[in-house]
């Protein structure tokens, strides 16, 4: 097949998250289909920005993936700048879709934005190409903006998401989501439950059997600080927003900061630089942010600290499942994580791979730190293969990729 995935924030190992949907189109490959994947050329969840050279569109192969970048202006926060970078993305897309279909000739296409507006784009390539469009669902519409992230059910953004969201169910031939409880959200929506699909998150094994890169300098300096002073390291990889919920980490850190322990947190978002300063203006010197690392960087990392964190708000948009991708590197990694969560599911909980403590609670998740670095080392070993052996076995982009391409419909399904 050939097959078109429209994804605004679609990532490489070279440019940084997001990565599945390079992993998918990976094994997709393997499996003997061409892959394009449609992408902007600003993303505040990259590392690497491609490089644009004054282009409105650049066509770029990377390891055998054809990567179309559109230009987009950069944007910070989540205001006017990100609509106006979402808008201009799609009106690049639209303005080019009979080339894009005559030139790939495209047997399925995919929306997989995140945000569902790019669902109009996939239905109408898919008309033009007459074939089949998967809709994939990170996030629920609009009640991420609303129990996440505070905004008015009433605000037109997301009046404009929740419009989109429902004519996806309706329209889409199939429904592919990475969140395991969806079922009564999308029914309620318009969605025929036997074109839902269920994908989660997951892992390229070959990534985590090459030898792992060495860290940067100026994060292995931080974690050798830490052990040398004789402290513990606890660790976070990822995205620092709103719903990672690092402000409850930090307090937890505030309530060991006369205990032998360190805190190292990797990554960049739209809330690091308010969390630098919090932290600076708190005086917790055992609380350490730095830049992102590569992707091939992360086993180096993970594989010195002693307990992953991941967190989430208290909001009821969970009851939905969960399915967070910094998760399973740690469970690949062998960590031990403090999961601090109330959703529908729990990974943590499911591999038996460490503790799980209620969200945005802060002498909980102390608390849970405390309970795993007392551990003896035959638990820890336990649970670090526990991870391992979960991911390994419900995880894997090899398999996912497969049950991804079986959603595809006929034309005369």
């Amino acid at each position: 097949m050939n097959i078109l995935l429209i994804n605004h924030y679609a990532g490489s190992p070279a440019h940084g998250m997001e990565f599945r949907p390079y992993y998918m189109a990976r094994e997709w490959m393997r499996l003997g289909h061409r892959v394009e994947i449609v992408a902007c050329s600003h993303s505040h969840v990259r590392a690497q920005q491609p490089d644009m050279a004054a282009q409105t569109e650049r066509v770029q192969q990377i390891d055998g993936i054809t990567y179309r970048w559109l230009q987009a202006p950069p944007y910070r926060g989540n205001g006017v700048g990100r609509v106006v970078n979402i808008a201009t993305f799609l009106g690049r897309l639209w303005s080019r879709a009979a080339r894009i279909v005559r030139d790939l000739q495209p047997d399925l296409v995919i929306a997989s934005s995140t945000y569902p507006m790019d669902t109009w784009l996939a239905r109408h390539f898919a008309g033009l190409a007459r074939c089949p469009w998967i809709y994939e669902v990170h996030d629920l519409w609009p009640l991420s903006l609303t129990e996440v992230g505070g905004m008015s059910p009433l605000h037109p953004f997301a009046l404009l998401c929740g419009w989109a969201e429902r004519s996806a169910y309706r329209h889409a031939d199939s429904v592919v989501s990475m969140l395991p409880q969806v079922h009564e959200h999308m029914a309620a929506r318009g969605l025929d439950l036997k074109r839902l699909h269920i994908v989660p998150n997951g892992v390229a094994l070959d990534a985590w059997e090459l030898e792992p890169e060495p860290l940067r300098s100026d994060v292995q300096q931080a974690v050798d600080h830490a052990k040398a002073q004789g402290r513990a390291v606890v660790g976070y990889a990822g995205s620092m927003g709103l719903p990672n919920a690092l402000d409850a980490l930090i307090d937890a850190a505030a309530l060991l900061q006369n205990q032998a322990v360190e805190f190292i947190l990797v990554g960049d978002g739209h809330e690091r630089d308010r969390l630098v300063q919090r932290v600076r203006q708190e005086g917790l010197s055992r609380v350490r942010f730095l830049q992102p690392i590569p992707k091939p960087q992360i086993p180096s990392l993970l594989s010195q600290i002693d307990v992953a964190y991941i967190g989430w708000q208290r909001v009821p948009l969970y009851r939905f499942g969960i399915a967070p991708n910094k998760l399973m590197d740690y469970m690949m990694a062998g960590c031990v994580v403090l999961h601090s969560v109330e959703a529908g599911n729990d990974p943590v909980a499911e591999a038996g791979c460490g503790l799980t403590v209620p969200p945005m609670d802060p002498p909980a998740i102390a608390r849970g730190l405390q309970q795993l670095l007392r551990l003896p080392p035959h638990q820890r070993q336990a649970m670090c293969q526990a991870g391992r052996a979960h991911v390994r076995a419900h995880h894997v982009y090899e398999v996912l990729a497969q049950r991804f391409l079986a959603a595809r419909p006929t034309m005369n399904d």
